[in-house]
């Protein structure tokens, strides 16, 4: 019974290739989108994190007072609460580092991290061979690491045998202890570049236990006890926090921290959350209005098969059957184009993910599971069944003798304004994201137009690790870093060379308590904090930031040498308000540590330090030489200046062809030192606003489908309400009616639909604004000059869907027309 009651919407469908093949593909258009963003929602949002129980995992951290917000944690913190919290069953520290990996194959520059021996059992993932390394081992500070699946596979042939191999780090030789399986990723880092290859004990450095302890650059995660909750852990870290802040030296005595437990999940997917939403909500917008042009289309088929539909009911066809044809057949269209769609997600995914911004985090669990064939089959079927109802109750509601009585006429009755208010909702959905697509250039467009403080063209930076083993002292440092400076500047094109330890538009985040002398303390209580830059050679000639007062660094700045700075204008104007900051004295620290001050010899630009549309921060900047001095007391005898950085060149060629000259000038000096990131400053910088135009391009995606729909609509519904009037028309030119006047019926009706759903979907734009907030930069949400061009692009877009309608109106034969039944 149910094959033959299909067998009749498939009839049907046949017959009409171009309205299914039209119908398929916009649906396999909207359910494709659709599947595709909700695999990323799936695999970034709702999936719960790769590890066992992973609803007990969390993270703790310090609110440091007059910071910027969480700041890590220390070597003590670790230590402490480690030690003296009751409320997890493993707790652990972690730090991302690099290292200059050899031994096997060719050296290259890894990612890694240092992790404490309880932050494996934490995680609750076991090694797919071997074990992990101990507490012992940790204390001990032995060489052991745990390695990755991809780098046990790519860089040791998948050995069977791997335990016990030996491989240099730095130039130090770690044993393999263990490696983990496929896919494991720690810590959670955002993008596709950064995930950690080797896991090597913390084994904290005296100095790291000492004059470091105010070095809030770790992290700690941790596994809650069974019934613990993370309020509870909470209220026993801060405990442990005030025991600590009793006992924190001279120096850090003014400082207040605040321990924070909080869901490793939140901390991991938090940032992406609003984009993520966002970008299903468009889809899901571009998805209805693939619904209403569908529903449209039906509806429009409903009524030219009325006679039809009315035979079969006079003849004695329960209604009920007929509604069940009529869902069958858009359940069969639907079905068909959420297949079509989930095939082009795969596709969109394959090619697409490579594609999304280094801040997404989770990109490499994102995939078509049976989560998301799910999602897409659910919506297939919600869509056939609420896009065939409503047309077909339309088509139903008819009288038998009335239409009997009409003969071949169709009389479009009661029902235009159900097709016209589809349309209608279709143009005011598409001026909001084409409002929110404009929006978004704009903010792209200011973005674009900030000053980032220096000049990115014709510079190239490779980062460079001095490994301790072959470098362990401060002149073989020194002596290297002098020698690839004097090596570059002899190449030809090469106008200026310099080091430095912060590159900017990188997106690093490194604050640095500083005392200047004059300077009026933050009326909020908490501290004066800057990005502190250590420089060698002509770094800033060679990145190209504007010199505002006094000079540059010269050769005569050395460690003999008055220690001095360079200030940006930011913190010249927050400290020395009004006057010239050159003569002006500022040091590392707070004011109880007797650190040596830095005289300002000159002041910059404010430098970008992320993104374009970041705020800049306070900035210093001191020769690398003088750094060991600078910094007093917290200097140590084992402490390596510049043994890792960036080297940027400025030259006169276009700076990729020079990628391997540099590279060659390198391996002249240390033959197995690897580079990494070597690319041009633009390249760094383009990096840097991905994620903006990463939100615009996808909405903007949106929106011109959404208008395409839209415009579909708009020429459906006038093409099938001038062919309803054809006999009208025809009466109206017969009388004397011009063709213009038939020509002013068509676009008049264009204009209503066109205005009115430019009303709603203004209202709509006024309403998504506070959505939309958050993503714009320089812009307001209100921005009239963007909502009067999405306005007047809908209503030019109507006016062109109207004109084939138009001509096909006005060019009626009146004959033929009239003598019509």
């Amino acid at each position: 019974m149910l094959l033959h009651e299909l067998r009749i919407p498939v009839r049907h469908l046949l017959k009409s290739p171009a309205f299914t093949t039209t119908a398929v593909l916009m649906l396999a258009l909207g359910i494709g989108a659709a599947t595709a963003i909700f695999s990323i929602v799936e695999g970034v949002l709702l999936r719960p994190l790769p590890f066992p129980h992973s609803e007990r995992l969390v993270v703790l951290s310090d609110i440091l007072q007059g910071g910027n917000g969480e700041s890590g944690v220390t070597a003590p913190d670790i230590r402490a609460y480690t030690r003296d919290t009751h409320s997890f069953e493993a707790l652990g520290g972690y730090q991302s580092v690099g290292y200059e990996l050899s031994g096997i194959g060719e050296p290259a520059q890894v990612n890694a991290a240092r992790m404490s021996a309880e932050v494996f059992p934490a995680l609750g993932v076991a090694p797919l061979i071997g074990r992990f390394f101990t507490q012992q081992e940790d204390d001990r500070h032995e060489q052991v690491t745990v390695i990755s699946y991809t780098l046990w596979r790519n860089r040791l042939h998948g050995d069977a045998h791997v335990l016990g191999t030996k491989i240099l780090l730095d130039r130090k030789p770690y044993i393999v202890t263990g490696v983990m399986p496929r896919g494991f990723e720690f810590p959670l880092v955002p993008g596709h570049l950064n995930n950690s290859e080797v896991w090597v004990p913390m084994s904290f450095t005296e100095q790291e236990l000492t004059t470091g302890a105010a070095s809030w650059n770790s992290a700690m995660v941790g596994r809650l006890k069974a019934g613990i909750t993370a309020a509870q852990a909470q209220s026993d870290a801060e405990r442990v926090a005030r025991e600590t802040m009793r006992s924190y030296p001279p120096f850090m005595s003014s400082l207040r921290i605040q321990a924070v437990v909080r869901s490793l999940h939140e901390q991991t997917v938090g940032q992406a959350r609003r984009l993520v939403r966002t970008l299903f909500l468009a889809t899901m917008v571009v998805l209805l209005i693939a619904c209403a042009n569908l529903a449209g289309l039906l509806l429009v088929r409903g009524i030219r098969r009325r006679r039809q539909i009315t035979l079969q009911m006079a003849l004695g066809a329960p209604a009920v059957t007929l509604l069940r044809e009529a869902v069958f057949e858009s359940l069969l269209l639907s079905l068909t184009g959420g297949l079509l769609g989930l095939a082009l997600a795969a596709l969109a995914l394959r090619v697409g993910v490579s594609l999304l911004p280094e801040t997404l985090p989770r990109i490499h669990e994102i995939r078509l599971d049976s989560q998301v064939v799910l999602f897409a089959i659910v919506v297939s079927v919600l869509t056939g069944i609420v896009c065939g109802l409503a047309p077909a109750f339309a088509a139903l509601r008819t009288s038998v003798n009335e239409t009997l009585k009409e003969g071949g006429r169709t009389v479009a009755g009661g029902h235009v304004w159900l097709r016209s208010a589809l349309v209608a909702g279709e143009i005011a959905i598409a001026l909001v994201l084409l409002a929110a697509s404009g929006l978004l250039l704009r903010s792209f467009q200011k973005m674009l137009a900030v000053d980032l403080g220096f000049r990115p063209d014709h510079v190239l930076t490779a980062s460079y690790s001095l490994p301790q083993k072959q470098y362990a002292s401060q002149p073989a440092v020194d002596e290297f870093n002098h020698e690839l400076i004097r090596r570059l500047r002899e190449l030809p094109g090469v106008k200026f060379v310099g080091l430095t330890s912060f590159l900017p538009a990188s997106g690093g985040n490194s604050n640095t308590t500083i005392d200047a002398e004059g300077c009026v303390a933050p009326q909020s209580g908490g501290m004066n904090l800057a990005t502190q830059v250590s420089l060698e050679g002509d770094y800033l000639r060679a990145i190209g930031v504007p010199l505002l007062s006094g000079r540059y660094f010269t050769p005569a700045d050395t460690a003999d040498t008055q220690l001095v700075a360079i200030v940006n204008h930011k913190l010249a104007e927050h400290c020395w308000p009004g006057s010239d900051p050159v003569g002006k004295r500022l040091r590392l620290g707070l004011q109880e540590p007797k650190i040596p001050w830095l005289t300002v010899v000159g002041e910059v630009a404010d430098v970008k330090e992320a993104s374009p549309d970041v705020p800049s921060k306070q900035q210093y900047y001191s020769p690398l030489e003088q750094y060991e001095k600078s910094i007093g007391s917290f200097a140590s005898p084992t402490d390596l200046n510049g043994n890792g950085g960036s080297v940027v060149v400025r030259t006169a060629m276009e700076p990729n062809q020079m990628a391997n000259v540099v590279r060659a000038t390198v391996r002249s000096i240390d033959p197995q030192l690897p580079l990494s990131q070597v690319q041009s400053m633009e390249r760094t910088v383009s990096h840097s606003e991905a994620p903006r135009r990463f939100n615009t391009a996808v909405i903007s995606a949106f929106a011109i489908a959404a208008v395409l729909l839209a415009a579909l609509g708009v020429y459906s519904v006038l093409a099938f309400s001038a062919a309803l009037r054809v006999q009208e028309m025809a009466i109206r030119m017969a009388l004397g009616s011009q063709r213009s006047g038939i020509l002013s019926l068509v676009f008049v009706s264009a204009a209503k639909l066109a205005i009115a759903g430019c009303a709603i979907g203004l209202a709509g734009a006024v309403g998504a604004s506070r959505l939309l907030g958050s993503f714009l930069f320089g812009v307001t949400p209100f921005d009239p000059m963007v909502l009067t061009l999405a306005a007047g692009f809908i209503l030019l877009l109507a006016w062109l869907a109207s004109l084939l309608p138009a001509r096909r109106a006005a060019s009626i034969d009146l004959i033929s027309a009239l003598r019509a039944d």
